[in-house]
């Protein structure tokens, strides 16, 4: 059993972790922005922090994770959010995620990404300036986490959907983004197969629907 952070636990996908954690048997440490949110993580089961990423320092939040045996970040500002709030949460607050780890002496991160991010042209696909900014805060955010001699793995899904999830996945070094999706239930379940497999670590990987079961998608990569 393992003591986890997670970082944006009252986003979608961090909803979805927390409820696999819980069921896996682990402890769980949820970081979340707002009072009400914190007390939502407590009854699902975990310890809920209040904490504004974007005006924390990296000392505060080591001390918010102190314990822990592994962070996940699935943090994100979230559509329509404008284009500087990208920059400060899905780039900054992975930066400060980071630092607060290596302040805490927690190897383990593993970082919900998206798939294409390193592709000049995914910036263009939707003719908006706040997807450009997301793209560029990912890409950035993950080449810091490579480069940050931490225990590493990051996922990269497709496009994130609210369908219930069916345990099967497709999950390679690059995936067919044009029409792909996934439900967050199974980004979830991969990041819990990651996490019990150390063989993951300094891997990163797309991810997106598919036909093979999760835990075995993940073991013949690792």
């Amino acid at each position: 059993m393992a003591r986890v952070a997670i970082i944006g636990a009252h986003g979608k996908v961090g909803q979805e972790l927390m409820r696999e954690l819980y069921d896996a048997g682990h402890d769980f440490v949820g970081v979340a922005r707002g009072e009400e949110s914190a007390e939502d993580i407590f009854r699902l089961g975990g310890e809920g922090v209040t904490l504004d990423l974007e005006q924390a320092d990296a000392e505060t939040l080591a001390g918010a994770l102190a314990g822990c045996d592994a962070v996940i970040f699935t943090a994100g500002a979230g559509a329509n959010s404008g284009v500087e709030r990208k920059r400060t949460v899905d780039y900054g607050a992975s930066v400060l995620t980071i630092a607060a780890c290596q302040a805490a002496g927690i190897r383990r991160l593993i970082q919900i990404s998206a798939a294409g991010v390193d592709d000049p042209s995914t910036a263009t696909v939707v003719p908006d300036p706040q997807w450009a900014a997301y793209v560029a805060a990912k890409r950035d955010a993950d080449a810091e986490l490579r480069a940050s001699g931490l225990d590493w793995t990051i996922l990269r899904p497709t496009a994130l959907t609210t369908a219930e999830g069916t345990g099967l996945i497709e999950l390679a070094e690059s995936v067919d983004r044009a029409s792909g999706s996934i439900p967050r239930a199974d980004v979830a379940a991969t990041v819990i197969a990651v996490l019990d497999n150390p063989g993951s670590i300094g891997e990163q990987w797309e991810l997106t629907g598919g036909s093979t079961p999760v835990a075995e998608a993940v073991a013949r990569l690792s």
